[in-house]
């Protein structure tokens, strides 16, 4: 079996197995070595998480400044305000269920924790101190994005255009391959532990809960569609299942694009507005992705025993919004993305951030269907608007006409 072949997903899963399997064998001796290199990557993670921020965020908001005016913004705002309502819905509902779908569990607490036995140190560690810290490297990323969307400047929008190269390389082929041998590392140290089927008993729980999430979701955004074009909301919805199902088995937004397009136009949406809404929306627009990432860094702050600050919370799903605007399309790529927000807005360690990326791969391909089937009730609602819009202004011109 060739692994480079197999996607993430699988690998992620051997990994777990593994782990949870070897833990019960495998001398301390020998999870050592994995815990010095969950070490040295996580110190690597906290140098890359930075730059991958600056490299993704400034080209994504240069470019969206310059974009096909109008219904460009429009279609932002629509699919940026989507997400961030998945956000709070989800941590509102998270509140309101997970403090009963996690009962009180010291195993819980201690599993998520760093590790404080003194058999299962490193070996050694190696400090990697980020260039900058997460927030400056947001704020510089918006300064510097707006500058570039506003003075059309071209040679250093091109050096951010191949820094922004260099990262999705970077996540692409060094760390997403990594990521496996990260998580295998920390269900091992686990499983030694004798805490691994406690985690794992609560996290099924908690992805019955996100499924359960993500139908509701949909409904409300298919709703919302059917209010603002006057048509049936189940028709709607039942029209974008193909979609829906493709992307259970691309796990890509990108791939599933055809399929979503296809499928928009049978609700009704005007060709020139569905081709040019759906690949925007399939980059910019992740509520389903976003529902995870709430809905984890919930049940892990729950699993520590911690309170849910709605202040804390707030800010990171306005920022993980803007994040998830910018994450790139490599299968993984969204929860690299936001791992830096996760360390830096919610204090997650480094176990604490294994955990919540091999719960959201082991999902991932649910939240990329979440993804594309909203896309379509983002296409609907912008074809009223454009249709009201050419109304008024009598035009018939709907793309590329600097609306």
């Amino acid at each position: 079996m060739n692994l480079k072949r197999m996607g993430l997903l699988p690998r992620v899963i051997i990994a777990i197995i593994l782990g949870v399997v070897f833990g019960f064998f495998v001398p301390s001796v020998i999870v050592r070595i994995f815990v010095t290199f969950n070490s040295l990557f996580g110190e690597f993670l906290s140098f890359v998480v930075p730059l991958v921020i600056v490299g993704l965020v400034v080209p994504a908001i240069a470019d969206l400044g310059r974009g096909a005016g109008r219904l460009l913004i429009i279609t932002a705002v629509l699919a940026y305000g989507s997400t961030v309502f998945s956000g709070y819905f989800t941590y509102f509902s998270s509140f309101l269920a997970l403090p009963h779908i996690l009962p009180d569990s010291n195993l819980a607490t201690s599993a998520v924790s760093e590790n404080v036995s003194g058999d299962l140190l490193p070996y050694f560690t190696i400090k990697f101190p980020p260039a900058i810290d997460v927030m400056s490297g947001l704020i510089l990323s918006f300064i510097v994005g707006l500058g570039l969307a506003f003075i059309k400047g071209e040679t250093l929008k091109n050096a951010f255009t191949d820094f922004k190269d260099i990262i999705e390389w970077l996540i692409h082929k060094v760390i997403v391959p990594l990521l496996p041998i990260y998580i295998f590392g920390v269900f091992l140290t686990m499983s030694q532990a004798g805490q691994v089927f406690g985690i794992l008993n609560l996290f099924v729980r908690v992805i019955f809960f996100i499924f359960v999430l993500q139908i509701i979701l949909l409904l409300m955004q298919f709703f919302v569609a059917a209010i603002v074009s006057k048509k049936n909301p189940f028709k709607l919805l039942r029209n974008m299942l193909p979609a829906y199902f493709t992307a259970l088995g691309t796990s890509s937004s990108a791939a599933t694009i055809p399929v979503t397009l296809d499928q928009t136009l049978k609700n009704g949406v005007v060709e020139d507005v569905a081709n040019f809404v759906i690949p925007l929306c399939a980059t910019i627009h992740l509520s389903g992705s976003t529902m995870k990432i709430v809905c984890f860094s919930m049940a892990l702050v729950l699993m520590q025993g911690l309170p849910i600050d709605f202040e804390v919370f707030s800010g990171f799903i306005f920022m993980l919004g803007l994040t998830m605007v910018a994450a790139p399309g490599v299968p993984g790529g969204a929860i690299v993305a936001a791992l830096g927000l996760i360390q830096s807005m919610l204090g997650f360690d480094d176990n604490m951030q294994a955990l919540i990326v091999a719960l959201y791969v082991a999902i991932d391909s649910f939240g990329t269907a979440c993804n594309v089937t909203g896309d379509g009730a983002i296409a609907v609602i912008m074809d009223k608007i454009v249709s009201s819009i050419k109304k008024h202004k009598g035009e018939n011109t709907v793309v590329g006409d600097g609306m």
